[in-house]
């Protein structure tokens, strides 16, 4: 075979992932020599002490290799003697393949046991991978040509036979363990739940996990390998979905409820694992890659996603760009199918770990509902909904008769397994766990209260069970007294977002505003809450005020002040300002906003700089503010600086529905008295924009552009 055809054949085989940001930098002989006997005597002296629990004969092969060509490179680096340029070529290849020998080495090292077992053949494969490329390179290598002493010679020639003849090896031990596995998946894919003793001889004395923070590990990482699956990686994540549902199982049957579970409670943050690019690796590079760089900001991307023409861009700069009303890609022009984003993980992944290796910081993006849209895209299997069947009895069963410590543990497991899928929601409920949750409500364990609330949370998020919460007796009771005095910011936040989901159904609207100090509280979180909770807030304020007989209640409690104040947040203001447009539909709530001062000043504010949902509801307002709030308060608006140049601009440039509101706020303008002076400017353009919409709207139907990123969080 001709040297250059080989070293493409050598190409080939590169993982793609990685390999395109891994080109050794330009070097002399001398230099690249040394280099090489680094990063050797680096991996020889890292790994030939560690004892990894599977893939012990292939990892024991590929370290004695990368010995022999230590000793090889040291022999010609010591010597000094010039080398051909073949051997150099070959050099320059080496270089990439120990770093490819580096990345393996360390995904064995840093995986889990049970991630190990599942992919046991793959990563046999590649291993084998790397001795197949060690012998083509030994094929090509001109050992004839360079100075090496006998014994030298003699270790690169047995490496060469052996690498020529060696073949996939799977352990079989490793292999009966990983069906063994597979097996258990089986039995609840059967309807049946594994027998105890079996369980227990598998996870405990094969894999030596032996206690709960131990199979919490496991967990851990298992989720995290779904949440950054490839559609084309086997298994499915619906398979890994039943493995971590399995785990969780024995996780509890086998160990219990252990208190050191407890601390992961409150703003628990997992490690972040260790990037498999090295510094060394990250030396290579000469600048940040096109690739990682946004086409609309040209900056580094944080939470790069796909849009429907196939281009990748950072969340905020394209959600950005479609908040200003594009429908189309900026880097190609094609009008967009959908304005849906999707995560871009392999990208992400990339950067990640290009910024460890740097040393730049590099936070993960919030990926709270992005991750659980992608575990619930993810069909759970039969498997997995029987194995978190038989975990949730385990949990109740703790909730019910438990220790303090342990019914902590059961709360925290319950609102993990309600975070995704309606099946597990459904059956968490059935099976009685909403009147436990209740009590945990009023604990005084900051852990448990928090747990509790937020397992609530999510619960409701299944239509069939905001009935069960609510005919609960004292349940909406405590969740508002959490609201109020919840323990943890958080606790309080997701407490919100419960009344919001619960709020979804008009029938619970009233109910829940009548509660006694539920509307202040919203209030108050959205005066002075975190940026999550003002939006946790404002969504309930938002739903509570589309049902008529909350206005009074909504006034009384301070929600109209709070909303005003919000007008000028960002996040919130288009929430606010629809809340607002319903409550200004009665006489008291037009009232009502009239006499906050800065009312018009912040819905005008929202029609300069608003995004185009947030300006239909702010001219909707005010409109419905001068139909219903008399004479003066429309005076007040009509005299407002800059409004006539913002209806100008809405009547030619807004949403079809912000046009056909202008057009009648400008109508009503017209028919106030002195309004054709006030306002001389607009005629032009209500008559070019105006006069179609105009005629749809003669009177004002009050409709609301209802948020359409309004959702309720899985947390």
């Amino acid at each position: 075979m001709a040297t250059a055809a080989i070293f493409s054949s050598l190409r080939r085989r590169r993982s793609p992932s990685l390999q395109a940001f891994l080109a050794p930098v330009d070097l002399t002989d001398v230099a690249l020599i040394q280099t090489l006997v680094t990063i050797s005597s680096e991996l020889v002296s890292c790994f030939s002490t560690k004892s990894f629990f599977f893939q012990r004969k292939n990892f024991r092969s590929l370290i004695r290799k990368i010995e022999v060509f230590l000793v090889l490179l040291e022999c010609l680096r010591d010597s000094g003697s010039p080398l051909p340029s073949t051997a150099m070529l070959c050099f320059k290849e080496l270089y990439l393949l120990l770093y490819r020998c580096k990345i393996l080495l360390d995904y064995c090292g840093q995986s889990s046991k049970l991630w190990l077992l599942i992919q046991n053949h793959s990563i046999s494969g590649h291993f084998h991978d790397l001795n197949q490329e060690i012998s083509t390179l030994l094929d090509v290598f001109p050992v004839n040509d360079v100075e090496l002493s006998d014994d030298v010679r003699e270790q690169v020639d047995l490496m060469q036979r052996h690498a020529k003849e060696a073949k996939l090896y799977i352990d079989k031990k490793d292999d009966s363990l990983r069906v063994k596995f597979f097996y258990f998946l089986d039995e609840f894919e059967n309807g049946k739940v594994p027998n105890h003793v079996e369980l227990r001889s598998f996870f405990v004395e094969n894999l030596k996990i032996k206690d709960a923070k131990s199979c919490r590990t496991e967990i851990e990482f298992l989720e995290e390998q779904i949440a950054n699956h490839e559609g084309d990686v086997e298994p499915t994540a619906a398979v890994l979905n039943g493995f971590v549902a399995v785990t969780r199982y024995c996780r509890f049957l086998l160990f219990g409820f252990e208190e050191d579970e407890v601390g992961l409670g409150i703003g628990s943050q997992k490690k972040p694992r260790k990037g498999l690019i090295t510094q060394e690796i990250a030396d290579t590079f000469l600048s940040v890659p096109k690739d990682f760089c946004c086409p609309i900001s040209l900056d580094l991307m944080h939470d790069p996603v796909i849009i429907s023409t196939g281009q990748t861009y950072d969340r905020s700069s394209i959600t950005r760009w479609l908040e200003e009303g594009h429908c189309s890609c900026p880097k190609t022009g094609q009008m967009l199918v959908h304005t849906r984003l999707f995560p871009n993980r392999a990208l992400r992944n990339l950067i990640m770990q290009w910024c460890t290796a740097h040393g730049i910081p590099c936070d993960p993006p919030e990926t709270t509902d992005t991750s659980a849209d992608f575990f619930a895209a993810a069909l759970p299997s039969k498997a997995a909904i029987e194995a978190n069947r038989a975990t949730a009895e385990l949990l109740i069963e703790q909730l019910a008769s438990g220790l303090q410590a342990a019914m902590t543990v059961a709360a925290r497991e319950i609102r993990l397994l309600a975070k995704t899928g309606k099946e597990n929601r459904a059956f968490i409920a059935k099976a009685g766990a909403i009147p436990h949750l209740r009590k945990l409500l009023s604990s005084h364990n900051p852990v448990a209260q928090e747990n509790s609330v937020t397992a609530m949370l999510n619960l409701s998020i299944y239509d069939k069970n905001k009935s069960h919460i609510m005919d609960e007796n004292g349940c909406l009771a405590s969740i508002v007294e959490v609201l109020r005095f919840g323990l943890t910011t958080e606790a309080r936040e997701n407490a919100a977002a419960t009344l919001f989901s619960l709020s979804a159904v008009h029938d619970y609207k009233k109910k829940i505003a009548d509660e006694s100090g539920a509307v202040e509280a919203l209030a108050g979180l959205l005066r002075v809450g975190t940026r999550r909770g003002k939006k946790d807030a404002v969504t309930a304020l938002f739903n509570l005020s589309t049902h008529t007989d909350n206005c009074l209640r909504m006034i009384e409690a301070g929600a109209v002040a709070a909303l005003v104040g919000a007008l000028g947040t960002e996040g919130v203001a288009e929430e606010a300002a629809g809340a607002l447009a319903l409550i200004v539909r009665q006489q008291i709530g037009a009232a009502a906003v009239g006499k906050e001062e800065m009312a018009v000043a912040g819905l005008i504010g929202m029609m300069r700089c608003g995004t185009p949902r947030g300006k239909e509801n702010a001219v909707a307002a005010l409109l419905e503010l001068c139909r219903s709030g008399g004479a003066a308060t429309t005076e007040r608006v009509v005299k407002a600086p800059a409004l006539a140049g913002l209806l100008q601009t809405l009547l030619f440039t807004g949403t079809k529905r912000a046009r056909r509101k202008a057009a009648s706020l400008a109508r009503v303008f017209q028919r106030c008295e002195n309004a054709s002076l006030h306002f001389g400017g607009l005629g032009v353009g209500y008559a070019f924009a105006g006069n179609s919409a105009a005629n749809r709207d003669s009177s004002f139907t009050g409709d609301v552009s209802v948020p359409m990123s309004m959702s309720v969080p899985v947390l």
